[in-house]
């Protein structure tokens, strides 16, 4: 079999990272654990998600945690509520909590993003939407990145679309009917650890639409018939870029 170098080399890595070797402990999105009751953590990991852009995921959900513990700010990860709130009561506690960066753009992608899952189902809510769909990635794909991808900026880009899924599975226990179609988030670090195996040619650093196809093909290709998914690889490759690529050792 062509891939089985490669394969082993994946299944070190994973093991690597289940035995601790790759560190991790704490990842950014651990900030909310204890602090959001599970009921509610699809709705504030999906408005927390749609500002994962470009800046440190740390930072981001430390200050999230820190806005929902202040109850009077709690109201900012109800899509209903922000949906009929006056915007400047919003901007105000996103800036205050320092969630929001941009004065202007990240509000008012809060509220878009606020108001399309409020206007998704009668439940209003991010649960409400997903179960709209039966919880078919596919059909969520359809609607957010195609149907209303003006309603979902920045969630409905591939790398934080594909992440969101893997992170409502894993903190929220969504379980998605077919999660094997959720593909590679092609973040930074995911790339260089991929161009590092030997999976992609370093091209794939450029960013460009037609790379991250690339790369998601080739996550597909290799892994077909594997019982592997795509996205449980994300993290591990994660881990291992930002630890500097550590050498793959066989447990």
């Amino acid at each position: 079999m062509t891939n089985t170098p490669l394969l082993q080399k994946i299944e070190c890595l994973l093991r690597m990272y289940e035995n601790g070797a790759l560190g991790g402990e704490v990842m950014p999105e651990d900030a909310l654990i204890g602090v959001v009751p599970e009921n509610k953590l699809p709705d504030v990991l999906t408005l927390g998600m749609s500002l994962n852009y470009q800046r440190s995921s740390y930072a981001l959900w430390r200050a999230i945690a820190n806005a929902y513990r202040d109850e009077s700010s709690r109201w900012i990860f109800c899509p209903q509520k922000v949906a009929a709130e006056d915007q400047a009561s919003l901007k105000k506690i996103l800036l205050r909590f320092r969630i929001a960066l941009q004065p202007n753009r990240h509000p008012d992608i809060w509220f878009r993003v606020a108001s399309g899952i409020s206007h998704s189902s009668t439940e209003k809510d991010v649960q409400g939407l997903l179960g709209s769909v039966h919880f078919d990635v596919s059909r969520l794909k359809i609607i957010i990145q195609v149907e209303r991808k003006k309603e979902f900026p920045y969630l409905s880009g591939p790398k934080i679309f594909n992440y969101w899924l893997y992170v409502l599975e894993k903190y929220a226990g969504i379980q998605w009917t077919s999660r094997e179609r959720i593909t590679i988030a092609p973040d930074t670090h995911v790339l260089q650890a991929m161009v590092k195996l030997g999976l992609c040619p370093p091209e794939v650093l450029n960013g460009r639409a037609e790379d991250r196809q690339h790369v998601s093909d080739a996550w597909r290709e290799l892994l077909v018939g594997t019982g592997i998914a795509p996205i449980d690889v994300h993290t591990p490759l994660w881990l291992w870029s930002r630890a500097d690529f550590p050498p793959l050792v066989r447990n």
